[in-house]
């Protein structure tokens, strides 16, 4: 038997983006995206509130090198941007030639709508890049961009950036239960 590696790393997430996660995520309202379910959340702000934060805009994200023990609570805005840039969009930058991304040049969203329009461009150059490998690009090392993993072969990556996607929807999903809820 013959397995289609591309086809089943793909699907792995797909599934779950379009079974679970984006029909979930229809009709968040811009007082859910900032909910802060206790205080000192990280959150996306208003740069007036952090004029020196991570990002281009009106808006920045709460970030800290090395993260706090314990991590703060996040909100659904923090969460959302964590997956666009951290998750997927650096990852297409660097291995789809997706737009370039980084915390520091992203322009984070000040309401929902933009976020989610954020979330599915980067979904969208995400699973396209994953859906056009072949076996010899699965296989080829993830090269400088991932650091300490730099010579393990892209297969492994596509698997981390699955589970780290699909591990952060599920939190956001439950926020979304714990604001209708509360």
């Amino acid at each position: 038997m013959t397995v289609d590696w591309t086809t089943e790393l793909a699907e792995q997430l797909d599934w779950h983006w379009q079974n679970h996660v984006r029909e979930r995520l229809a009709g968040i309202t811009d007082d859910e995206y900032f909910w802060q379910p206790v205080p000192d959340c990280w959150t996306v702000r208003p740069r007036a509130e952090r004029p020196d934060g991570p990002g281009t805009g009106d808006f920045t994200i709460d970030f800290a090198f090395p993260e706090p023990a314990p991590p703060p609570v996040t909100t659904i805005a923090w969460r959302l941007a964590h997956i666009i840039v951290g998750v997927l969009g650096m990852r297409a930058a660097s291995h789809f030639g997706g737009p370039p991304m980084s915390y520091d040049t992203f322009p984070y969203a000040g309401t929902a709508g933009e976020a989610l329009q954020q979330l599915d461009d980067a979904y969208a150059t995400w699973i396209a890049g994953v859906r056009e490998l072949e076996a010899e690009g699965l296989a080829r090392p993830c090269g400088p961009a991932e650091g300490p993993y730099a010579d393990a072969p892209l297969a492994k990556l596509i698997l981390h950036i699955n589970r780290e996607t699909i591990h952060h929807s599920a939190e956001v999903l439950l926020m979304r239960d714990l604001y209708r809820s509360r």
